[in-house]
């Protein structure tokens, strides 16, 4: 990977991600016990379009991260079944760095810290082999200069290494840092705001805001909890339980959800994978 925190490329005019029957297992198995490895995704159907917000939520343990990470190619992941193309191209048949240039970028729940890179050196390179050929340096500077301000990121953080010693908040500033300036056809954030303050929460959420403002970008907001959709707002909401999609619905059923949490889906799911056990 160019970068454990999946980089992305060009502008673009209604690109469109379809998720298809996508099926997902981790792991080797245990040949002790005649255990295969165990299946995160059972089936997953999903478009996302240019320009729209797509919220996935559900309880931990439901296989949102694996949803991210296997669009994103991580090999921890094994797609058994189903397909994914970005405008029609085979997401899957393409190695990491080729989904990055096709305009594919992921937010990581965790980003990973990188010793001996700085950010800018960091950044630039991701820019240069996103869009082959390396940015004007003048006019880069400026334009990171410009994405750091409006993140209310210290421009010292310009010359340290990549989240070393960066707090949650300032990792996630960075995350974001990169999406404004790779400016991907599709953005999938797994769990930004995991770990964000009052005010982190807000300036990270306006920095996807403007990203969506300035291109037609589809996102993939994976979130446990409302409160980071009051600030990017959802076109489409989806629970997501025991790697399925259960639900589907506009920005009401994130209420719903609040008010009345995952249990009742939780079951149903459960009560399903019963009746298919016993078919």
């Amino acid at each position: 990977m160019t970068s454990p925190t999946a980089t992305a490329a060009g502008t673009a005019t209604g690109s469109v991600l379809e998720i298809r029957n996508l099926h997902v297992t981790v792991g080797e198995g245990d040949p002790a016990t005649g255990e295969g490895p165990k299946e995160i995704l059972r089936g997953v159907d999903l478009t996302v379009r240019g320009g729209e917000t797509h919220a996935i939520m559900g309880p931990n343990g439901s296989g949102k991260s694996t949803l991210a990470y296997s669009i994103a190619g991580h090999p921890k992941y094994t797609i058994t079944g189903g397909t994914v193309t970005l405008d029609g191209e085979d997401v899957l048949a393409m190695s990491v760095d080729e989904r990055a240039r096709a305009g594919l970028f992921l937010a990581m729940q965790y980003p990973v810290e990188v010793p001996g890179v700085s950010v800018s050196n960091f950044l630039r390179t991701a820019a240069t082999a996103v869009t082959g050929q390396a940015p004007k340096l003048r006019t880069w500077v400026k334009d990171v200069k410009t994405e750091m301000t409006a993140l209310e990121m210290d421009p010292a953080f310009a010359e340290r290494n990549v989240n070393e010693g960066f707090s949650g908040g300032e990792k996630k500033r960075h995350e974001i840092l990169q999406m404004r300036l790779l400016k991907p056809r599709v953005a999938v954030l797994d769990e930004t705001d995991s770990g964000l303050d009052v005010d982190a929460l807000r300036i990270v959420s306006e920095g996807v805001n403007r990203a969506k403002a300035e291109s037609p970008v589809g996102v993939l907001l994976i979130t446990h909890y409302t409160r980071i959709l009051r600030y990017i707002k959802p076109d489409f909401v989806h629970v997501f339980v025991a790697g399925r999609i259960v639900e589907e619905g506009g920005p009401e059923l994130a209420e719903k959800l609040e008010n009345e949490g995952y249990a009742a889906y939780v079951k149903d799911s459960a009560e399903q994978a019963a009746v298919e056990a016993t078919a």
